[in-house]
């Protein structure tokens, strides 16, 4: 006799292609985000997955900080050759020169808020009705606030109060023009899933997520990489640390953890016992109690 239980993994992958191929039924002019992190590497499998043997039926699409990990960009253009997709990227450098963002100040100014002006202003240029993101629940408690179909209005805006009801896996997308929406597929997986799905289906992924050599500033228990855009400060160091990256993003806000994960079976191991969320090492997240929803009620991913 067959059984027809799925495993948690196929569970959440079930889900998440139900989703991505809801929205292909509801949404005319939908897009991917791709940082070229795990997440949006997840998320490009399980779009292959969901509209396989046709090719993928939207664009990738990545903000470019100009401060973003070298190893992350390299992988993101050998993957986008591979798979065959269509590639969109846009610079937070463009949006300063034209004036439509200033820079930070300071020893380590992040662009990472700045990514909310290009972003908002990719989605005009292509008329962009919805967006997927790999954000998770798990990752940061404004983030657990989030629907499947985030709502937001015609500015790009999100409203934490006025989100819609999803029950009996219904999910409703309608708009009025000019609004758009931000879809969630992984909402409901953990970082440990994500590693789990990653090792089970044998994706690759940046080598910046093992461990290796690095100059590393220590900043307040945040270890950050010595890049030329953080200045040192007085008192500080530059060491050379065995290190690895749980998450990726702006350098400048992007901390490392000690590590000797060289393998995934040895990084998995790492995050079952890890007592620090991923985002802990998120500089930018500790800027203020409410930084990361202040940031996504402005339009951020």
């Amino acid at each position: 006799m067959n059984s027809y239980t799925l495993s948690h993994l196929k569970q959440l992958e079930s889900e998440a292609i139900f989703m991505m191929r809801e929205v292909a039924a509801q949404f005319e002019r939908p897009a991917l985000l791709f940082s070229g992190g795990k997440d949006s590497i997840v998320m490009v499998r399980l779009a292959q997955k969901a509209f396989f043997p046709a090719k993928i039926p939207f664009p990738l699409v990545h903000v470019d900080t100009g401060h973003n990990f070298e190893e992350t960009i390299e992988f993101r253009d050998k993957m986008v050759r591979e798979i065959g997709a269509t590639l969109i990227v846009r610079y937070v450098q463009d949006s300063i020169d034209q004036g439509r963002a200033v820079e930070e100040k300071g020893p380590n100014p992040s662009r990472n808020g700045l990514q909310t002006i290009t972003l908002l202003d990719t989605i005009e240029e292509f008329k962009f009705d919805a967006c997927f993101g790999g954000a998770r629940r798990d990752e940061e408690k404004a983030r657990a606030k989030e629907r499947f179909f985030s709502h937001r209005d015609e500015f790009g805006q999100w409203d934490p109060k006025n989100q819609r009801p999803e029950l009996w896996n219904l999910y409703n997308g309608k708009k009025q023009q000019g609004e758009n929406f931000r879809i969630f597929p992984l909402s409901n997986w953990t970082e440990m899933d994500v590693w789990q799905y990653i090792y089970s289906e044998k994706l690759d992924i940046p080598s910046i997520y093992f461990t290796h050599k690095r100059d590393i500033i220590n900043r307040g228990g945040t270890l950050l990489f010595n890049s030329p855009f953080v200045t040192l400060l007085k008192g500080e160091k530059v060491e050379n640390m065995q290190v690895r990256f749980r998450t990726v993003g702006d350098m400048t806000c992007t901390g490392a953890v000690e590590s000797d994960a060289a393998t995934l079976e040895e990084v998995i191991q790492e995050v079952a016992s890890a007592r620090q969320t991923e985002r802990g090492t998120r500089a930018d997240d500790k800027r203020s109690e409410a930084a990361m929803e202040d940031r996504k009620k402005q339009g951020y991913f």
